[in-house]
């Protein structure tokens, strides 16, 4: 069976979410969305690990459920929560300051007790859902295999500048120089909203890493805007031994943003109204014209910088991607009120309602059932999204990218290209 998984999210106790990220929420958004594992996000809160061992019961082998819900559901589509969590390590190695946030997989509600317990005894577990400690991700790797051997560490959104492996502020150049003897058993990279697997394969010291996908989401509504798409049985070993082992067969592909819209692909300052990409950056020695200052510089900068392959590369072992906009994003685009607006959300519980679910009618819904479901104007817009034909001004400093559809035009920063579309 195809399963739609979203493998990061976070909880209401994570820094910077909403109120509304609960289980419950959780699970109806899923439903919405059409993701059939979630992640219960946070499990080392121990407000968040209570509300997990209060509202769910087992499901699947290694999955959960909301307790009281019936397996089979009736006409509601089943949701399962996989147990993981996001944590940071702030350490000097090399004689720098490394920044690294890393996806934690357990199998079950012991391994998730077992972590908790040592890393309460290390720092806080307590002030954040991602909590931050001062020791090495290598200290880090050892505390997961040494919980459970069927756990798993996964280097979060890989290539943000500021906390990640590869990032160009705080970060490594190689899988090994992070992780050193532990490098081995690093199955796959989260490669983030800014960038995507076509920017991953440049690589070639990737080649055998899995590429995976997920939303990191801080609102419930954000979920889905990543993920992975399996063909197996809903089950927590087998999922990660697809992902340790790169399994082509049954990992389908992943669901994509388009990383020019996440909010550090490109260089620049946002306060300096600097939008650079990596060539105008190394003409301008790395600092803004503007404050003089060094640019923030983004994941296609960095990706080029430690690339030994020219874009467009595929290796023999790659696995399909899929592009999308989110559907909210569409509907504002094409009726012309923002996200939020009483209109578009309307519309949009609408078209989920009688059109199935978000990642039905944005990947598999037939041209002429999009008009019939939604209009012309819509249907041609998640026609153009599945062939790339759109606009964005790439997101930078912080900034996510502006989308453009259908033809209008979006303001460019004063010292930024003209808009890009990396994959039409």
């Amino acid at each position: 069976m195809r399963i739609i998984a979203d493998l990061h999210i976070h909880s209401k106790y994570s820094r910077a979410t909403s109120p509304k990220m609960n289980l419950v929420e959780l699970a109806q958004w899923a439903r919405l969305k059409g993701i059939d594992i979630v992640s219960t996000g946070d499990f080392t809160h121990p407000a968040h690990f209570a509300a997990i061992e209060e509202l769910l019961e087992p499901a699947e082998e290694g999955l959960f459920m909301l307790k009281g819900e019936d397996k089979k559901q009736g006409r509601l589509r089943p949701v399962r929560f996989i147990l993981t969590t996001e944590v940071s390590n702030i350490f000097k190695q090399g004689e720098r300051t490394r920044k690294i946030h890393n996806l934690i997989f357990v199998p079950s509600m012991a391994v998730a007790k077992s972590i908790n317990t040592t890393l309460a005894a290390i720092g806080n577990i307590r002030s954040d859902g991602r909590p931050i400690f001062g020791f090495s991700a290598k200290d880090l790797i050892k505390i997961v295999l040494d919980s459970s051997p069927r756990a798993m560490l996964v280097p979060a959104h890989a290539w943000t500048p500021w906390f990640s492996i590869f990032g160009s502020r705080s970060g490594f150049d190689s899988i090994e120089e992070c992780f050193g003897e532990y490098a081995p058993h690093i199955h796959a990279i989260e490669t983030g909203l800014s960038s995507n697997p076509a920017m991953n394969w440049r690589l070639s010291a990737l080649d055998n890493i899995t590429l995976i996908s997920n939303s990191d989401a801080h609102s419930p509504s954000k979920l889905g805007r990543e993920a992975n798409v399996f063909e197996c049985e809903p089950s927590y070993n087998v999922i990660m031994d697809i992902i340790k082992t790169k399994d082509r067969e049954r990992f389908l592909f992943t669901i994509e943003f388009f990383p020019e819209e996440g909010k550090y692909h490109a260089d620049g300052h946002r306060n300096c109204g600097v939008l650079f990409g990596p060539d105008e950056t190394i003409k301008a020695g790395g600092l803004c014209p503007v404050c003089g200052k060094s640019l923030t510089v983004g994941v296609l900068s960095r990706v080029q910088e430690l690339a030994d392959r020219p874009m467009g590369f595929v290796p023999e072992n790659s696995i399909p991607s899929k592009h999308i906009v989110p559907l909210v994003e569409i509907l504002s685009e094409a009726m012309g009120f923002g996200t939020a607006s009483k209109r578009v959300q309307h519309e949009y519980h609408r078209v989920i309602t009688e059109g199935g679910d978000e990642f039905q009618i944005l990947l598999d819904t037939s041209e002429g059932d999009l008009v019939s479901l939604a209009g012309e104007l819509v249907a041609g817009a998640i026609m153009k999204m599945r062939r790339g034909e759109l606009n964005i001004t790439p997101g930078f400093d912080g900034e996510f990218g502006k989308i453009n559809i259908l033809g209008k035009r979006e303001k460019v920063p004063p010292h930024g290209p003209a808009q890009t579309n990396l994959f039409a």
